[in-house]
């Protein structure tokens, strides 16, 4: 048996919360590359709010 990805407050290094985090993981998201081009999409996510899109957003801007 796997042990369950970590559902902390930072999904790929980025502080989102554990709501946020929890609910990319569950869609099947594991890092920035794997979200998709339109990040409001994200918010249809029960947990994932529009700070978190902002900082995922400003997230990828940056790398």
């Amino acid at each position: 048996m796997t042990a369950p990805a970590d559902r902390g407050p930072a999904f790929d290094g980025i502080r989102i919360g554990r709501p946020a985090t929890g609910a990319l993981i569950d869609a099947g998201y594991r890092g920035l590359a794997d979200l998709p081009g339109d990040l409001d999409g994200l918010l249809a996510l029960h947990g994932v709010g529009p700070r978190a899109v902002r900082l995922l957003r400003e997230a990828l801007e940056n790398r």
